[in-house]
């Protein structure tokens, strides 16, 4: 991929992007494989990137099409940063994913400037496309996250971080669920030496964590997320003072 110009509009940064195209490719009408036969759509695309020194940037293209020579109908060339029928890049999308870690939907899309729909749909991708953790992968903290998605669906997913670099958590796992069997489900991703090798895991303070980690986890440590100590504290502040309120 390069940069082929730069413009800065109002508060974002905006870079028109190029990239190289395959050298052949097959109709998705007639099904036959040809050398790539270029057009260019009229319209040109904006996508988000990652922020550039706290401001969003975005990617600009004109989408390549392939016209077939046979039966002479078009197909959208693959753009190599990001996933089709998306407005995102490849790397915003595993940047909304490691900012989930310790923080809701509703905070993520307020901090990035993006719909809740949006963070959920990169969310739900992830769980469909689930990939194997390298069993070469060394992991020695763990984390592990309830979200709620599609809340009049009643939908949650665990979620199961690689906190070894807390500036840099890493999303290993997505899995449907809050109970028991999706957090086994998460820890059967990793093999018997990773379970071994971690020294602590960092959750909240539901009473399903413990004894799975326990049997799990055997040489880790529990930590409790001090975000949710925050939170439990302060309802109880909150209780209080509603309580004396009323009697006063």
């Amino acid at each position: 991929m390069s940069i082929r110009g730069y413009e800065r509009n109002q508060v974002a940064h905006v870079f028109e992007v190029d990239f190289e195209l395959p050298p052949r490719c097959i109709c998705a009408h007639c099904g036959r494989e040809a050398e790539v036969n270029v057009r260019l759509k009229n319209d040109v695309l904006a996508i988000r990137d990652l922020d550039l020194f706290g401001q969003p940037s975005f990617w600009t293209y004109q989408p390549r099409l392939h016209q077939c020579p046979h039966c002479r109908q078009r197909t959208q060339l693959p753009t190599p940063f990001k996933r089709p029928k998306v407005t995102y890049t490849f790397r915003f999308e595993q940047y909304v994913l490691e900012s989930l870690v310790g923080c809701s939907v509703e905070d993520v899309a307020r901090k990035l400037g993006i719909s809740a729909e949006t963070v959920e749909n990169i969310l739900e991708h992830h769980l469909e496309s689930q990939r194997a953790i390298p069993s070469d992968a060394r992991i020695t903290s763990l984390g592990f996250d309830e979200l709620s998605l599609k809340k009049r669906h009643k939908l949650y997913v665990t979620i199961m971080s690689d906190l070894s670099d807390p500036e840099h958590p890493r999303v290993l796992a997505v899995v449907k669920g809050r109970d028991k069997a999706a957090v086994e489900q998460c820890l059967a991703m990793l093999t018997p030496e990773q379970r071994e090798a971690i020294c602590s895991h960092r959750t909240d303070m539901s009473g399903v964590y413990p004894d799975v980690c326990s049997q799990w986890l055997p040489n880790s440590q529990s930590v409790i997320d001090r975000f949710h100590v925050a939170k439990h504290l302060g309802q109880i502040v909150d209780g209080v003072r509603k309580k004396h309120a009323v009697s006063s």
